[in-house]
């Protein structure tokens, strides 16, 4: 069953909705704020190492950079709770804006850094607590923008629409390897590793501006203001509210976002994998920061093709495949890289990190969505995702522990991990509700109908 653009009910009353608008501000904002975080996440692997973490054993200093990596997943369930409360109770628009600030803020900090020559371990003190900060904004980005887009969409385009903010993240990854690219081709590596990382962190002064000037001029969705005027809809605090009545959809969401194993295990161990020297392997910082670019630029392409399926044939199905499939041919990626050929390394980042994962992760926010009510939505979303990611972010420092220098068939042994822990994500998702062909209205009535009298009642 289809809406019609006129049958709004009460939201006609509010305004109508807009999807354009609502995929565009989600578009760029997700671009700005995942250009912040990528940027961590890349130098972390290429630069931190002996910037911040010094050591004669390499295996600890690779440790450590990318434990500082993870740190940012641990802020990320308290910044779920909160901006994702905000979010539900005064607004998806006011979550983003202030979401965007802080995590401009914290990325421009970064790049002030002084290293560990030059005052110990204040150095990574000072670090770590930037990251948590980034965790802690970040936690309520995607949540905010693909609740606004799925409420503004037609029920028809829901995937399509809501696609784009993931097609953002991706988008901001490529700006941030963009910007490292020409530095380290061009800088000595000496002065690359002294200073000239520093720059795109410092460029994060224009997310400040550009966050606030797109986020505020967005408009609430029609149907979430009909709702905020309902007064029971704001007595429960939102994450006591989602433990009670939909425990289960969010241990099944938590465990859906494991499947971004893929992307730690490729873009990640493997960058570092790669590029260490403990490993051996050999390849430059500059050509994996290619690779990371092929990657991403391949996910833009893919993800609006992909969300676009998923309206006509459902999300369950992709996210089962690209999951399971991304996990199965992660360490194809690996032993391309064991084989130090760059042409494979391409082509298998290509299908495994450019098509299969985006499989799922086109699809995964709109179809986190649909699994929870409004009232709950961002705070489900957020808390969901950003407790799975955070778990999931400690695989690279893991697949380090357990596959450190030195070690044989290091692709047999993370592939088989990363397949391993794919295979799980995938059985959640078909034990998952499939939401093909409803509506959001269909929806919200499945979901609020058994609870209603404890929802009112509390």
């Amino acid at each position: 069953m289809n809406t019609s653009a006129g049958d709004l009910g009460p939201e006609a009353s509010i305004g109508r909705r807009n999807p354009k608008k609502a995929a565009i501000s989600g578009w760029i904002g997700s671009a700005l704020e995942y250009y912040d975080f990528a940027l961590y996440s890349t130098v972390s692997a290429l630069v931190f190492p002996s910037v911040f973490f010094p050591s004669e054993n390499p295996t600890v200093a690779i440790i450590a950079s990318l434990a500082t990596y993870a740190v940012g997943y641990v802020s990320r369930p308290l910044g779920a709770v909160v901006l994702g409360a905000y979010g539900d109770r005064h607004g998806r628009k006011k979550v983003l804006v202030f979401a965007m600030l802080l995590m401009g803020v914290a990325t421009f900090a970064v790049g002030l850094l002084p290293t560990y020559q030059q005052v110990g371990l204040l150095a990574p003190a000072l670090l770590v607590a930037l990251r948590l900060i980034q965790g802690f904004a970040v936690a309520g980005e995607l949540g905010g923008a693909s609740a606004m887009i799925v409420e503004h969409s037609p029920d028809a385009k829901r995937g399509f629409f809501a696609s784009f903010s993931l097609q953002g993240t991706q988008v901001g990854s490529i700006l941030a390897t963009a910007a490292l690219l020409p530095l380290s081709a061009f800088l000595p590596a000496e002065q690359f590793q002294t200073w000239g990382w520093r720059i795109p962190f410092l460029l994060s002064a224009f997310v400040i501006l550009a966050g606030y000037l797109i986020r505020r001029r967005v408009q609430e969705p029609p149907a979430y203001l009909a709702q905020a005027e309902k007064a029971e809809v704001t007595r429960r605090f939102p994450l006591v509210d989602l433990l009670r009545s939909h425990p289960w959809v969010l241990v099944r969401c938590i465990i859906m976002t494991f499947t971004n194993v893929i992307g730690m295990a490729t873009l990640i161990f493997g960058v570092s994998y790669a590029t260490q020297k403990g490993y051996g392997i050999g390849f430059s910082a500059g050509e994996f920061l290619w690779v990371t670019l092929v990657a991403n630029v391949a996910a833009v392409i893919t993800i609006p093709v992909f969300g676009a399926l998923s309206d006509r044939i459902g999300r369950r199905a992709l996210m089962i495949v690209g999951g399971a499939g991304g996990g199965l041919l992660a360490a194809a990626y690996l032993w391309a890289i064991d084989q130090r050929s760059l042409v494979l390394v391409f082509v298998f980042v290509v299908i495994v990190q450019g098509a299969l994962f985006q499989m799922w992760n086109a699809t995964f926010a709109t179809f986190f969505q649909e699994q929870f009510p409004m009232r709950i939505r961002v705070t489900g979303f957020a808390v969901s995702q950003n407790i799975g990611l955070m778990i999931s972010s400690f695989f690279p420092s893991i697949f380090t522990a357990i596959a450190p220098p030195g070690t044989a068939n290091v692709p047999l042994v993370i592939g088989g991990a990363t397949f391993g822990i794919c295979v799980v994500a995938a059985l959640a998702a078909l034990l998952s509700s499939d939401t093909k062909g409803k509506t959001l209205a269909d929806l919200e009535d499945e979901k609020t109908a058994p609870n209603r009298l404890s929802t009112t009642g509390a």
